[in-house]
This record gives structure tokens, sequence and C-alpha cells, in this order.
């Protein structure tokens, strides 16, 4: 599941990996953005991809279903992201796994111009391993994911 999906960065390559024996989810609020990633999907031929218009903070897409449940830089942008993550541990497998993809809490370069979202709406990996461990969750890893970016991944 790609919570927060946008334009699909992850969830199509998620779908074309896992292949017709699998099924993967992807939830937006953007109903236009959902829409064109239908029509890609359908162009691709990818019928294992659900693709749902919703809150993120309202969305149970099911009952322990999940093996993945992927945040690609969205948590910061959910106005409830503890609602979110109880809403996750909920639709993951006891042995599924939660992944943080987010932006580090610094400037990038030498300029004063910042890539991705400002600096005051982002968490850093502290603030993000805790409210996953808020909601239930147990930390696995925290890694940093490239120059600009660190991953947690955690486990109900």
């Amino acid at each position: 599941m790609d919570i927060g999906c946008g334009d699909g960065f992850f969830v199509l390559p998620a779908a074309r990996l896992v292949g017709e024996e699998g099924k993967v989810y992807g939830l937006d609020i953007d109903r236009e953005v959902i829409d064109r990633l239908k029509e890609e999907a359908a162009r691709e031929g990818l019928r294992n991809l659900d693709l749902k218009v919703g809150e993120a903070e309202a969305a149970l897409l099911c009952e322990a279903c999940a093996d993945i449940i992927f945040f690609g830089s969205v948590l910061h942008d959910f106005k409830d992201p503890a609602m979110v993550l109880m809403n996750a541990k909920r639709m993951l497998k006891h042995n599924g796994h939660l992944v943080n993809l987010d932006w580090e809490k610094e400037h990038i370069g030498l300029t004063d111009k910042i890539f991705g979202p400002p600096l005051w709406k982002r968490f850093s990996a502290e603030e993000a391993g805790r409210l996953i461990e808020e909601a239930g969750f147990r930390i696995e890893t925290v890694k940093e994911a490239g120059p600009h970016h660190y991953m947690i991944t955690a486990k109900p």
C-alpha cells in the first residue's frame, strides 16, 4: 500500500514489480491524480493496482491484509499523522512492515533554496520515529536513504 501515492512515482513501479500474483493499493486525496494513474495503469495493462481517492485519516482499505505500507515523503502532509499511522497498523498483517521515506530536516546545498517541503513542515527521523512508536510500532531500522532522505522501517 502506498498511502499518499500522489502521481504514482512509487505505486506504479510496485505494481510492475509484484506482477499479476500481487496486489498494490494506492490512496490519495487528489481525484485527478488518481484518475490519471488509473488511465496509466490501464494503458500498461496493470490489473493488480487498486487506486482509491480518500483521506488517509479516514481510510481503512482492509483489515490485516497488507505486507507493506509505504509512506513516500508524505507523513508530514497529513492533518493527523498519528491517526494515519494507527490506520496503517490496522491494515498491516501481523508480520508486515511499515516503511517511511522522508526528507531530512535540513537545508540542502550552499544556497537558501530548499528542495522538497518547507523545513518547518518536515519531521526529523527522531520525530517520525516517535510518532511511529506511539502508534504501536517497533522501529527496526533508521537509515540514510541518499544524501537528503531517511528511511524508517517498523513492524506492528
